[in-house]
């Protein structure tokens, strides 16, 4: 008993340890305050607009993730990771990367904010399915640099691996726009929630600055360097990774959750936005770290042993968390309904089960993927994210007709597990053979 207690205490020491366990800790603080802070702002939201706003809600949000990504010229991930890789050089080489990628932020966002000032109204009616929300996308136009330009410096604060300076970073930024949130829902109702959706990230970029002012690339000349061509050819790997997603899994939902608006009802899309909520919410836990930690990890990495031995680490950690965490929402699901939004949203109890399963797959999905990602495997990730999207869509549409909403989220199953299956074999030499990368 002494001996087995001896082990088990080991085990558990070792466990903490190791880096990724500790950026988890670090990052769970920060995911606790996103998460109830994102809890707060969902119940109040949907007390205030109810399931039909949430929809509407959710078309704004799956749209702001396609032109935010587009502002940004798509380039984050790889300013993640080409800052990890060449923070130990000289540092006039990580200047060339820096302010490469800050001029294509702001030809890009430029760009993106005319279009949407432009087309506002047409946007209005394709997006929102209403020619009422104009204004939304005038406001969205005016400020997306500054959220865009807040994005680039938390991407290259995690290139650095300041892990404690951005969960602080994260904490304030949650708390501020659970604040700015509420206050606009309030007094507008769900145009103040619309305005809050565009405009919140692009007010935290004051935070961002007065936090990291003290750092040393925040100076003139790591961002009003020269443009290096060559640079920018190795930015387009991640550009093209990055447009890809925008264009699948964002557009997949608006696509879905248009369908569920036209043909079934606005109440049964806002239970299944509703669903995406939740997950949202749950899941900061395991994508904080992965942002945080694992992209930039294992773009040092450079040996199948050394990856190999990454990811298993990563499953060891991140599954036995999963499971319990999965476990304890489902057990208490109608009481989680109860608690983030109100007993109209009641309904949607019977997706929890296809939902967190599918999470599960995605998580584990997920692992594999951010592979491609660190070693820019571009033909590799595109296809992959192409013909996953055109799957989810037409396996959901194929299943809504008999089973109705649930149908939608029984195919995200389903996805993510044939997703995961193809994503083992792409990868059976890394993870199962003792070949170098």
């Amino acid at each position: 008993m002494v001996i087995l207690f001896c082990k088990i205490n080991n085990f558990w020491n070792k466990f903490w340890r190791t880096e990724i366990t500790r950026v988890f800790s670090f990052t769970s603080v920060s995911t606790l305050v996103k998460m109830l802070t994102g809890l707060i702002s969902v119940k109040v939201v949907s007390v205030i607009i109810g399931p039909a706003g949430i929809a509407l809600l959710g078309q704004l949000n799956s749209f702001s993730t396609i032109v935010l990504n587009l502002a940004s010229g798509g380039i984050n991930s790889g300013v993640t990771k080409y800052v990890a890789e060449h923070k130990s050089e000289p540092v006039d080489r990580v200047k060339q990367f820096i302010s490469t990628a800050f001029k294509i932020t702001t030809y890009c966002s430029l760009i993106i904010g005319l279009c949407l000032i432009l087309f506002n109204s047409i946007l209005s009616k394709l997006v929102m399915l209403s020619p009422n929300y104009g204004y939304v996308f005038i406001i969205f136009g005016l400020t997306i640099f500054f959220f865009s330009f807040n994005n680039l410096l938390l991407s290259i604060l995690n290139g650095y691996k300041e892990f404690k300076r951005f969960v602080k970073i994260n904490i304030v930024n949650s708390v501020c726009g659970l604040i700015f949130t509420i206050i606009l829902v309030c007094f507008w109702q769900l145009n103040g929630a619309l305005i809050s959706t565009v405009t919140f990230q692009s007010v935290m970029l004051l935070v961002t600055l007065w936090m990291i002012r003290k750092l040393p690339f925040i100076k003139k000349e790591f961002f009003f360097g020269v443009f290096d061509k060559s640079i920018f050819r190795k930015y387009f790997h991640y550009a093209a990774m990055t447009f890809i997603s925008i264009a699948t899994v964002p557009v997949s939902q608006l696509i879905l959750r248009g369908h569920i608006i036209a043909n079934v009802s606005e109440i049964q899309a806002g239970w299944w936005e509703a669903m995406n909520r939740i997950s949202g919410i749950y899941l900061m836990i395991i994508t904080s770290s992965f942002s945080v930690y694992y992209l930039p990890r294992l773009s040092e990495l450079k040996t199948s042993k050394e990856l190999r031995h990454e990811i298993s680490k990563a499953y060891k950690v991140v599954f036995p968390l999963l499971i319990t965490g999965f476990t304890i929402i489902y057990l208490f699901r109608v009481y989680i309904i109860r608690f983030v939004f109100t007993e109209e949203f009641l309904p949607m109890v019977n997706l929890f089960i296809w939902q967190l399963v599918g999470d599960l797959f995605k998580i584990a999905s997920w692992l594999l993927a951010f592979l491609m990602v660190a070693k820019s495997m571009t033909k590799a990730f595109i296809t992959t994210e192409i013909l996953f999207s055109a799957f989810f869509v037409g396996l959901s549409f194929l299943l809504l007709k008999p089973n109705g909403i649930v149908g939608i989220v029984q195919a995200y199953l389903i996805n993510y597990i044939v997703y995961f299956i193809i994503l083992l074999i792409l990868f059976r030499k890394i993870l199962f053979v003792s070949y170098e990368y």
